[in-house]
Parts: C-alpha cells; structure tokens; sequence
C-alpha cells in the first residue's frame, strides 16, 4: 500500500502527501450527475468536412428513435444487459436498414456499394442508460456468418472532439462519420475493463506488462484531459507474444472529453474500480519505472503531434472558440491545473480547448 500511495502522489505531482481510500472511493463524486450536450457548430462541421468526417447519410438517429416495438437484452449469462432490442413497423424496416448498409459501407469501404451485397442487419439495439443512448447495429455476413458492429449516436460535441484526439493522440486510429445531429462510431474491440478485472486477473496474468500499460493508459488520459475511464468506459484488448501477453487499453467513452472541473476525474488511477490495476502497479513497478513509463508515453505523444502539426492545429482553434463545459468547470480546472503544473497560464483560459492547449504545451 505504501508504494500505491506513492505512485498516486508522484504520478500526479501532486503537493499534498496522502490519498486515503475514503477519498479513492468517492472519486465519482466529482463527476457531473447528468452531463450537459452540446451541438456541432459551424467550425467544427468545418474542420470535418476537410478531413472526411462530415458525410450526408441516409438515416439519422432521429430516425431510429421511430421504433415499434422493444423487448430486453440478456447477456450470455442470462442478466439484464441494460440493452433492448427494438423493431420497426414493416413500412420502414426495409429502407432503414439498407440506409444501415449504407453507413456501414462510408464507415469501412468508403461507400464502396459492392461490400454490402452479402450483408444483412442481424440486429439493432438501444442502451436505456448514458447520456447519448446510442443505438448499436449488429452486421452479419451471410456468406460465413462473420459479424461487425457500429454506433449511431446522437452528436456531441465533447464526444466528436475525443475521438478526433483519441485516432490523433493515442496509438490507435479510429473510424467516425458526423451529419448534423447523428454520429456514427465504429466499435472498438477488446474485453470491456470491468470483465476482464473480475475475469482474467488471475488468470496467468502478465501483472509487469498489465501494470506498465495502465501507467501509459493514465498519463494519456491526463494529458489530453479525457475523464471517467473508470473500468467501463476502456478495454483490455490483449495479443498473444512469443512467451507472455501484450495487454493495450483502450477508452471506448469519450462524452468526458473537456468537460468536468476536477483534474482526478482525468486520472483513471483515482477511480475506485480501477483499484486492483492501481495495486498492480504499486506491487510491481518502482518509482523509476513508473517515470519511465510517463515519459515514455509523453515522448510518443508529442511525436504524434508533430507528424499530425495540420491537423492539430486546427483542431485546437477550433476547441479554442467552442464552449463545450460549463464556465464554472473550466475555471475550477483552471485553478487545480495551475497548481499542478505550478503554472499560472492556466487561469487565463476561458474555454476547456485553451486547457487543453496549455496541458499538450507542457509536454
């Protein structure tokens, strides 16, 4: 524990010495209840369109919201998985899921028809909880049965700015289209955080590479202020080495991107389901080796952007004029980002793209 304790001190820099677990437990109190959507405006519909992004599509998420009927969604285990599978009127099926096919074919063909011909809609689904309630469709191959799926969701700001980070700042390239108020995301495989912590933990786990991923994991997530990576919100994707596994995490939420006011919600060592991750690191990294790690991942970041410098650049001005959180959390994140960087720029910003650009600046 004493070394758990150090490592959420000095990853963070932080002044103060302690963490007590009473305060690890209620890290989620700092989050916002219910999360505040905002448009796409003019300037950021811009900058998508010149990179792709922005593409008229046959069906909206209004039009998926039209359904007839819904029964629940169990998972393999025979528990509620909080999904319903919804059902539309015949008059509507046939052309909504063809405009399905058609947005699956921008999302990995470029629109190229031919790649639909043997595919069919095997299912749509709706999640009854979170902010955007986003409709998950299931594609089939009905030439060897292999399946895909993708996201139609409702747009959100905060949301479209953490996957244009996330396919320019992280290890991973991400596919997404927006058209006025839809998005639509591609799925991102892996085994979701929760599961595989209560599931593979023990089993003949690699804790070294586990641990040092995780210590990446937070740094990327800190830096580029992406919040809430509770065990949810990421995935464990792993790959099989010559003798031991390679674990990769990846965020899969992206609706806390800039929002809150608290810097610990950009910190996913402080959530308290991500605990028995945090222990692993403390049990088997020393301190070098968790500087190591941080630097590494900040080296690889700052090389992103600057093979990325265009598209960044414009992607920051854009943030720059877009209010995506309430005032009075970019203010409070001002203030604790100010301390933790013992830099006084940060009061200056108005909006969380200036956070944003002066947290990338200390790289």
């Amino acid at each position: 524990m004493r070394l758990l304790l150090q490592w959420l001190v000095a990853s963070s820099h932080r002044k103060d010495t302690w963490l007590s677990a009473k305060r690890l437990r209620h890290n989620m109190k700092l989050i916002s209840q219910k999360k505040q959507i905002y448009g796409i405006g003019a300037p950021l519909a811009t900058y998508l369109r010149e990179f792709g992004r922005w593409l008229s599509l046959p069906v909206s998420y209004g039009d998926l919201l039209r359904y007839k009927h819904s029964v629940t969604l169990y998972d393999q285990d025979e528990n509620d998985s909080l999904w319903i599978t919804v059902t539309y009127d015949p008059s509507e099926k046939e052309e909504i899921e063809h405009g399905l096919l058609q947005i699956y074919s921008l999302l990995r063909a470029e629109g190229n028809i031919d790649l639909i011909e043997h595919l069919v809609v095997d299912r749509i689904d709706l999640c009854l909880y979170g902010n955007t309630k986003p409709f998950r469709i299931r594609i089939i191959n009905t030439l060897n049965d292999n399946f895909d799926y993708f996201y139609v969701k409702y747009a959100d700001a905060s949301r479209v700015y953490g996957l244009e980070l996330e396919h320019i700042l992280s290890p991973y390239r991400i596919a997404f289209l927006v058209h006025g108020s839809t998005l639509i995301e591609e799925h991102i495989y892996g085994i979701p955080g929760d599961a595989f912590i209560e599931r593979y933990m023990d089993d003949h786990l690699n804790e070294v590479r586990l641990a040092k991923e995780f210590v990446k994991f937070n740094e990327r997530c800190f830096i580029r202020l992406l919040g809430d990576m509770h065990s949810s919100n990421y995935v464990v994707d792993i790959t099989l080495d010559l003798e031991q596994n390679i674990y990769r995490i990846r965020a899969i939420d992206f609706d806390q991107q800039c929002y809150e006011g608290h810097k610990k919600v950009y910190l996913p060592q402080y959530f308290k389901e991500n605990l028995s991750v945090v222990k692993l690191v403390s049990s088997n990294l020393t301190s070098e080796s968790i500087k190591q790690y941080q630097y590494e991942e900040k080296s690889l970041i700052h090389k992103r952007m600057i093979s990325s410098h265009y598209r960044m650049k414009l992607l920051l001005k854009v943030m720059i004029q877009d209010q995506i959180a309430p005032t009075k959390h970019v203010k409070s994140l001002a203030y604790e980002l100010s301390k933790h960087y013992n830099n006084d720029k940060f009061l200056s910003a108005t909006t969380m793209g200036w956070l944003l650009q002066y947290s990338l600046e200390e790289l």
